[in-house]
């Protein structure tokens, strides 16, 4: 059980946490949520031992070991398949003591121990989670430098798996994965049997993972069972019931206040009127539900193109001279919903880029409206806003010859009214910065928006929120997410990008989840056997190589037990070594007694140890 007991934070002079008190059950999968900026990072960092609270204290069973991930990515010259391995850290100390160990008692320790842990299939369940994280064979054995912090923190991800602690704390762990990797991810900690505590924002991912939901609000937190959406019902009957109880008070209030106002001046009834202002005096309001501009997404509809927007036929597309797509035969109409699927580094965002006009075609052919606009949205674009402008001032470059009225209309369509508007970027959350790019990227009511992973810094609120501004928007829109529920609620068609093209997919999310976990990839079948046969064959070299080992140190051993004894023989014999002259018959027998039950006890180790390396080669 993890026990969150009266947590209180305070960080720059405002309280963060207050007072946050929860008990987790035993082996539980915990969904942590609440609002951008509501503290769920830093209640993960008190779990974690990594920021000491002003009051409170978490508590976790003696000796349990609790895993959170860095937010160093890892880096240096090391694979992910040697960094995968070394997070366990009992298994790597046993592997080199192996090696080293020459005691033949402490040596049948750890050969013991390896096999507990299973220590010679860690191999095979490494290369799993790096290929369940979107590692192939080749990637895995590639250095650690060569890749973006992006895919170096799913190297820690799947260190952190790999590692298997009693509490697993994940901080929106699917910020780094494509859509592939977040359905594997659900799929692994659907089957983890410790407990999980994990911060998403993502509804259909704390549905399908989680069996309790830990709401952080306004410095408390509240312990609801099951999923998101059994949560979401509750919450919303919780609020029903504050709203009824707000205008059920207010009602109480006026009452009492028109019968103040009507008899606090005649002295039969004074006394009861002061009475009952007493009452109004201790009445603490309760506070109706504020509106949220957080939540606000609001994209302005474009004017009416004949279709088709986009046509490619047999387009390539890439880099230099080197195509990543070929064959493109794709058609876009002015009220498509389009998702894009398939794994990083297929080519989704080249594709995007193409159609956004980024790119222009290597071969073959694009034609587009001629007076279509198209709002391209992407990552880069919020991470390079300046910090020191305001979304005025930003909103106002990009309008250029608008009036001011028409400029502070566009940001007030996203939640940027009054001194938002003027606040300076670098002030701004992540969520609200998002909102900014948004509000830019729309500014001249595009008939096409290409949205490349829009959500990463939104709440689930705030992504429901936009999911039904897009919805509300009568252009086409093209999405790259890993949001599943954002691309159920949103598209209605799929295209593929795999293989090196762009194709139509022919069947629902729910296919293509079935398609990416392998309940319908022969293929995947194959090409899993051959490495599975290459990490057993790998795991048996490693396992004998010990047990060899092993065995030899046994022999030399035997062989030291031996020569004491046959120098016992002689000193009984009345040919003692200047060591052994001065022992007595009854302590020479008495030592040989004792050497011969030692040379009984390694024979039967070395005679276990040959057996051993027998079974492996049979």
């Amino acid at each position: 059980m993890l026990n969150l007991n009266g947590i209180t934070v305070r960080l720059g002079g405002r309280t963060i946490l207050d007072n946050a008190s929860a008990a987790l059950p035993p082996g539980s999968r915990v969904g942590l949520i609440g609002r951008n900026g509501a503290g769920k990072s830093t209640l993960v960092r008190v779990i974690a031992g990594q920021l000491e609270p002003d009051n409170g204290v978490a508590e976790m069973p003696r000796g349990s070991r609790l895993g959170y991930v860095a937010q160093e990515a890892p880096a240096g010259q090391a694979t992910p398949f040697e960094t995968v391995l070394e997070a366990d850290v009992e298994r790597a100390k046993l592997m080199h003591d192996a090696e080293t160990v020459t005691d033949p008692d402490r040596l049948g320790d750890i050969h013991e121990r390896l096999l507990a842990i299973d220590a010679y299939g860690a191999p095979a369940r490494a290369a799993r989670i790096l290929v369940g994280l979107g590692f192939d064979e080749e990637m895995q054995n590639r250095p650690l430098e060569s890749y973006s912090g992006g895919w170096r923190m799913r190297v820690a991800l799947a260190a952190l798996l790999f590692s298997q602690p009693d509490v697993l704390l994940l901080d929106e762990p699917s910020n780094h994965l494509d859509l592939e990797a977040v359905m594997w991810l659900e799929d692994f900690l659907k089957g983890y049997k410790a407990t999980i505590v994990v911060v998403s924002h993502e509804r259909d991912f704390l549905n399908n993972v989680v069996d309790h939901i830990l709401h952080l609000h306004q410095g408390k937190i509240t312990l609801y069972p099951g999923g998101y959406d059994a949560f979401e019902k509750q919450r919303a009957e919780r609020l029903a019931q504050l709203e009824a109880a707000r205008a059920n008070q207010a009602a109480q209030r006026a009452k009492l206040q028109e019968y103040v106002a009507k008899n606090s001046a005649r002295a039969s009834t004074a006394k009861q009127a002061q009475s009952r202002l007493k009452i109004l005096a201790k009445m603490k309001p309760i506070a109706a539900m504020a509106e949220d501009p957080s939540l606000s997404f609001d994209f302005p509809d474009p004017d009416e193109l004949r279709p088709p927007l986009i046509t490619l036929d047999m387009a390539s597309v890439g880099y230099g001279e080197t195509p990543i797509l070929k064959r493109l035969n794709l058609r876009i109409d002015p009220e498509d919903r389009i998702a894009l699927l398939g794994r990083n580094g297929n080519g989704k965002t080249t594709l995007a880029r193409l159609l956004a006009a980024q790119l222009a075609p290597m071969d073959g052919d694009m034609n587009a409206a001629g007076k279509m606009k198209v709002g391209y949205f992407t990552q880069y674009q919020v991470e390079e806003l300046s910090t020191d402008d305001t979304p005025l001032e930003h909103m106002t470059r990009q309008m250029k010859g608008a009036s001011p009225a028409a400029v502070r209309a566009q940001l007030g369509r996203f939640g940027f009214s009054g001194d938002k508007a003027t606040t300076l970027v670098g002030k701004l959350s992540g969520g609200e910065r998002a909102r900014l790019a948004l509000a830019l990227i729309t500014r001249d009511a595009p008939h096409m928006l290409i949205l490349d992973e829009p959500t990463n810094h939104l709440d689930v609120d705030a992504r429901e929120a936009l999911v039904q501004a897009l919805n509300a928007y009568t252009g086409c829109v093209l999405l790259v997410s890993h949001d599943r529920h954002m691309l159920e609620a949103t598209a209605d068609r799929l295209v593929l990008v795999d293989e090196g093209t762009a194709k139509e997919f022919d069947g629902t999310i729910d296919d293509y989840i079935a398609l990416v976990l392998g309940n319908s990839a022969k293929e995947k079948a194959a090409k899993a056997n051959k490495k599975n046969d290459r990490k057993a064959a790998a795991e048996a070299r490693e396992k004998a190589q010990v047990l060899r080992k092993g065995a030899q140190a046994i022999e030399r051993d035997l062989a030291r037990l031996t020569e004491q004894r046959d120098a016992l023989d002689a000193a009984m014999a009345g040919q003692a070594s200047p060591a052994l002259a001065k022992l007595t018959m009854a302590q020479l027998m008495k030592r040989r007694a004792s050497l011969d039950t030692e040379i009984e006890v390694a024979e039967t180790k070395w005679m276990e140890a040959n057996e051993a390396l027998e079974a492996l080669a049979a």
